[in-house]
């Protein structure tokens, strides 16, 4: 797994599934990205001037992410992103 450094957390957004009348799923076909996301990993909580500062999210979170924040990653056949962690938005509970 991925380790990320600083105030960086790796998530996976959860997919963006299109359900026809006839219950197939359609995967992919939708052309915006997620936003919503599952945390994977957490990093230390040290932010760019060596501060520590507290993480707000843990591993298994379900998360709301900035569309366009973060930084595309292909790790063991997986599609993840690399988000500081002032690019989530929310939590959800």
């Amino acid at each position: 797994m991925l380790k990320p450094l600083g105030d960086r957390v790796v998530v996976k957004r959860v997919g963006n599934e299109e359900t026809t009348k006839s219950g197939i799923i359609l995967a992919g076909k939708s052309e915006e990205k997620s936003q919503m996301a599952t945390v994977l990993k957490v990093g230390p909580g040290i932010d760019s001037e060596g501060k520590k500062v507290e993480m707000q999210v843990k591993e298994g979170d379900t998360i709301v992410i900035n569309q366009y924040a973060g930084t595309e990653v292909k790790y063991e056949g997986e599609d993840l992103v690399i988000v500081k962690q002032s690019d989530i938005l929310a939590v959800v509970e």
